[in-house]
């Protein structure tokens, strides 16, 4: 009840009944309200809700478990006293501010939406199932698999054994650790070495694919492997140097202090080196964090998964994407408009790729090589989707990529003078070239569509973190990088590259 010096003091049971069902006078009844309007009568939402008996103070247990029986009772034999004297029409209806729960303060931050996404996957699945029906009714069955696989490259044996023999140069890696070791050889020898070993585990892959007429998938793959080697080879080769640095710089005690966390033993192990080589990261370090077994039925649900999503993946591009990429023109050289539809039409089903990609081998994939090899850390992408900067998004999409590259060319560059800026361009320019050859070797055909791509990344991490600093809690740049990754920047690279890939074969359009 509300006392006379406007203080608010929470009712007991026993007033609460009376209050109840002696009918409380006017005056009480705006003692009551008043009440309610503090921090108190929040407990008022039982009554709301439906209890038979309204709350306003707390309440013991058994009390209330009593209570609850005889209201119960009182209704079995029909008598409606306690119903008729429940929830008054003078007890307030309204007590404290609330927010509706699609208000733009509380929908990313106290309510859930899990019906909602629920409802979005069934409407997802309802819409996209009438199309492919409906495409399958109208053009029929059009998979061909003579872009990705072909009687040709069955037996392009230069390709696979390529792949089979990138193994030497981790052999080559570790024997000049071995001879660094021992001090065979000085320092400088070593750089060297290691310089010739990473670049000839790019070149010879590239050399091999552009001497074969190999089919798209097959060179695309042995490039990456080859990629993903080169990064590998450098990590081992910058680690081993940084961690004998430090030993040396241990034995004659002059050891920075925050070079007390980093690994200083310079113990060469090619069981280790084996390990690092097929563990699904790229920075290099003698040891890991492990898990304790291997999960074998996790494992077979995520391979089944991987084949279903890889298949749905194909579907999409031959009978989608072939399609619409084959009945296009040339988006620099035909009519402007023309050129927009055709990459409007060609997003939808080339974001369904992508996410099935990103699935596939950043989730899957991933980490059932992490659960075979006991591989503890398993952050290999974080919520990159929600991403308010361009920036954000190179840090969260691959993680593996994202460490190499602060542990091996951010920093670094930073410790040797060059400014921050400097550093991101260098960064995006190592990024960019990778991202060239992974394309254009295997299409043989160097027009730098992606590496102008990757690169037209700078100006757009400048301008998106300028309106995220602009507008703060905004969510423009999140939608700068879904246009520009999904809506326009891709289907655009594959119209480009297909396109010059006819004219280079002949078959202008």
């Amino acid at each position: 009840m509300a006392m006379s010096d406007g203080t608010t003091t929470a009712m007991s049971d026993s007033d609460l009944d009376f209050a109840l069902r002696r009918r409380p006078s006017a005056a009480a009844v705006r003692g009551l309200a008043d009440s309610t309007s503090k921090p108190n009568a929040s407990e008022l939402d039982h009554q709301a809700n439906g209890q038979a008996v309204a709350v306003c103070g707390p309440m013991d247990s058994a009390n209330s478990t009593a209570r609850n029986g005889e209201v119960g009772r009182k209704r079995d034999n029909h008598d409606g006293l306690d119903i008729k004297f429940t929830y008054r029409p003078s007890v307030p209806a309204h007590h404290r501010i609330k927010e509706s729960p699609l208000s733009s303060d509380a929908i990313f931050q106290q309510q859930s939406h899990a019906g909602l996404f629920n409802l979005c996957i069934v409407v997802l699945v309802a819409v996209n199932s009438r199309l492919i029906i409906e495409n399958l009714m109208k053009y029929g069955w059009l998979i061909q698999t003579g872009f990705w696989f072909s009687s040709k490259s069955l037996s392009d044996w230069p390709l696979l054994m390529c792949c089979l023999t990138l193994p030497i140069f981790p052999l080559a890696a570790f024997v000049v650790e071995k001879l660094a070791q021992q001090n065979y050889v000085s320092e400088l020898v070593i750089v060297v070495l290691h310089v010739i070993i990473t670049t000839a585990s790019v070149l010879y892959p590239v050399l091999v694919i552009l001497r074969c007429d190999s089919a798209f998938l097959f060179g695309v793959t042995l490039m990456l492997l080859a990629c993903i080697v080169w990064l590998k080879l450098v990590s081992y080769a910058h680690t081993n140097h940084d961690m004998r640095s430090l030993a040396k710089s241990v034995d004659k005690g002059v050891a920075s202090f925050g070079s007390q966390n980093a690994d200083c033993s310079s113990d060469v192990s090619f069981k280790s080196l084996v390990y690092f080589m097929v563990a699904p990261t790229l920075c290099y370090q003698t040891s890991y964090p492990r898990t304790a077994c291997v999960r074998k039925g996790w494992v077979v649900r995520q391979f089944v998964k991987l084949i279903i999503f890889t298949g749905v993946m194909g579907f999409i591009i031959e009978q989608y994407i072939n399609p619409i990429v084959r009945n296009s023109q040339h988006p620099l050289k035909g009519n402007l408009l023309y050129a927009i539809e055709r990459v409007l039409k060609l997003s939808v089903p080339n974001l369904y790729v992508w996410l099935c990609m990103f699935y596939c081998f950043f989730h899957l994939w991933l980490n059932i090589l992490a659960e075979l090899l006991c591989f503890g850390d398993r952050e290999f992408y974080k919520d990159w989707w929600n991403a308010k900067t361009v920036e954000e998004y190179w840090r969260m999409w691959n993680m593996p990529v994202h460490k190499w590259m602060v542990r091996h060319v951010y920093f670094p560059c930073l410790r040797h003078g060059i400014p921050k800026e400097g550093a991101i361009i260098i960064a995006f320019l190592v990024s960019a070239v990778f991202h060239e050859l992974c394309i254009a070797v295997p299409c043989h055909l160097f027009k730098w569509w992606a590496f102008i791509g990757i690169m037209f990344q700078v100006p757009l991490v400048l301008i998106t973190n300028f309106l995220q600093s602009r507008f703060i809690n905004s969510m423009v740049g999140n939608m700068i990088f879904w246009f520009m990754f999904c809506i326009f920047g891709q289907p655009m690279c594959v119209l480009l590259y297909y396109h010059d890939l006819m004219n280079r074969g002949g078959q202008t359009k």
